[in-house]
């Protein structure tokens, strides 16, 4: 398991597991179906490796290429598709990344030129102006990867476009590199999972035919991640990274 990847499970697991009783106890009142369609677990399986094989670290390209490959194996073994349409699908899938591509190949010049002509250092000075010690360093962390997501509407561009200022942030105050990337993950996830205009928003609103706006009170797993992201900054914890 990746340094990572223990301490977001140490900040995220607690809403996660919160969420879960608040489900639970909506969930007494409403009536399950009296039917349910079977589930093909063999299709399942590519999923279920992807997730495990990413939570116990395993480099992302090789993750990438297991799921590619079992997700093929399974597909054509059951009659799903066949090796063209496999083929196919993963051309519709590069297709589809390539505007996310094209955004963080040009957010990440634009963040070169910003940082080449003293922007960088101007941003920084900016932020920590009045920042004393760790902990209203990862607040200005937090806030400058928020903003970047109310602006990009997407938590990887966010990531992409302040990870470099925040790293100079985490060796000016000395931060856990852990830490850091685990504020800058949670807090845009946190945007990301909220803002109305956000692509996950506009797709579940789609589905459901109804506004955004109506569905963020019900919105329970972001906004307590959010709380537990900034208790974490406010005690310093977990302890060990902080």
């Amino acid at each position: 398991m990746s340094d990572k990847f223990r301490v977001n499970s140490m900040i995220v697991v607690p809403a996660a597991i919160i969420v879960l009783c608040i489900y639970i106890l909506q969930g007494l009142s409403v009536s399950a179906p009296s039917t349910n369609d079977t589930v093909e677990w063999i299709k399942v399986l590519p999923y279920l490796t992807v997730l495990g094989t990413a939570i116990a670290g395993v480099n992302v390209m090789l993750v990438l290429i297991i799921g590619i490959l079992m997700t093929g194996i399974v597909g054509i073994s059951t009659g799903s598709f066949n090796v063209f349409d496999w083929f196919g699908t993963m051309g519709s899938g590069i297709t589809g990344m390539g505007e996310l591509i094209i955004i963080t190949l040009l957010a990440g010049g634009m963040l070169e030129i910003i940082r080449y002509n003293g922007g960088i250092d101007f941003i920084i000075r900016k932020l920590t102006a009045r920042v004393k010690g760790k902990r209203g360093a990862e607040f200005s962390i937090a806030a400058l990867v928020s903003i970047a997501n109310l602006c990009t509407a997407n938590n990887t561009i966010a990531i992409i476009t302040v990870g470099g200022i925040a790293k100079d942030i985490s060796i000016k105050f000395h931060l856990d590199r852990r830490k850091t990337a685990s504020i800058l993950d949670t807090f845009s996830c946190l945007i990301q999972g909220v803002i109305p205009y956000g692509a996950q928003m506009l797709m579940a609103a789609g589905l459901a035919s109804i506004s955004p706006i109506s569905i963020i009170q019900y919105l329970y797993y972001p906004f307590i991640m959010g709380i537990c992201a900034t208790l974490a900054i406010l005690f310093r914890y977990p302890r060990k990274y902080s």
